[in-house]
């Protein structure tokens, strides 16, 4: 062996320089989608700002008891988007906010795509019986319209933050099936597959090593799209009423302002803010998920 060759690198080493390898080409390719790193950067700002909640404002200025402003004051120097009908300043309302909208997005959306990828892969690799039936009961749930079936849900469940991001995700799951599933049937008949069958390789194994890696990046794109659905839903409902009345979000602030009448009696600093806010986060969610389709998907890295 020549002095001058490196050292011997196991599989396990040699696959996480791969990995790394990958992930730094994935990135390279994301920062040219110019899109996708402006809706990066506004969801930083947010996510910085729900983190940081805590220290810009306190959490007493949630409680009416302890609120010092005036009834729909409009902005000023002492409250910079002004008060709502409580006297409690918005701003305040809008950091605090961001925390519960966030994290309802994120945890319904974990729930969605855990749900959709367990059924999408065992419905297209498995197929026979269980696999039909798998793909018959996803039909049945694309078939209810989904906003409809969320608000029956949450009105039967109850009021409660748990019962909100439960209701979203398992109402929310049915497209990532049916996509995950289309990728899992294309990738099953590919040779590599056919090659680690005549190996002897068990099912578990094809599943975990071979089908789950390649259509995780479909995942992935997939996710960032359902956490805007899911921030919209958690909005609509809030709305409606059916929120957690113990906790504030984007959605209850437009409810509130809804039912004081922010609009006819011109408190626009009551209603504009959230709805701002709701419009940037759904769009920064939405130019991620495109340019990592774009990144993710070969068919289309070409265009």
């Amino acid at each position: 062996m020549s002095a001058n060759a490196g050292p011997v690198l196991s599989a396990r080493q040699l696959a996480r320089r791969r990995r790394r390898a990958s992930l730094a080409r994935g990135w390279a390719l994301f920062r040219r989608k110019r899109s996708g790193v402006a809706g990066l950067a506004i969801l930083a700002v947010f996510v910085v700002l729900a983190l940081a909640a805590p220290v810009l404002a306190s959490s007493e200025g949630l409680q009416v008891t302890k609120a010092t402003g005036g009834v729909l004051e409009p902005p000023s120097s002492e409250y910079w988007l002004g008060t709502d009908d409580q006297g409690r300043s918005v701003l305040t309302l809008l950091l605090w906010g961001a925390r519960i909208s966030l994290l309802v997005g994120l945890a319904a959306t974990l729930i969605s795509m855990v749900i959709g990828t367990l059924v999408g892969l065992t419905s297209g690799y498995f197929g026979g019986f269980a696999g039909g039936a798998l793909f018959r009961v996803t039909e049945w749930f694309l078939a209810i319209p989904f906003l409809p079936a969320a608000i029956v849900l949450a009105t039967v469940l109850g009021r409660s933050l748990f019962n909100i991001v439960l209701v979203i995700g398992i109402t929310s799951w049915p497209s990532t099936a049916l996509l995950i599933r289309a990728q899992t049937l294309s990738i099953k008949e590919r040779p590599y597959l056919e090659r680690a069958r005549v190996l002897g390789a068990g099912r578990w194994h094809q599943m975990s090593r071979h089908v789950l890696p390649n259509v995780m990046p479909m995942v992935f794109a997939n996710t960032t799209l359902t956490v805007a659905i899911a921030i919209l839903t958690e909005t609509t409902l809030s709305f409606l009423g059916l929120g957690d009345p113990t906790r504030v979000s984007w959605g209850s602030m437009l409810d509130d302002a809804f039912s004081v009448g922010a609009i006819t009696t011109g408190a626009w600093w009551f209603i504009v803010p959230p709805g701002v806010c709701v419009v940037l986060v759904v769009l920064s969610f939405t130019l991620i998920g495109q340019a990592l389709e774009e990144v993710l998907n070969p068919r289309l890295k070409g265009r």
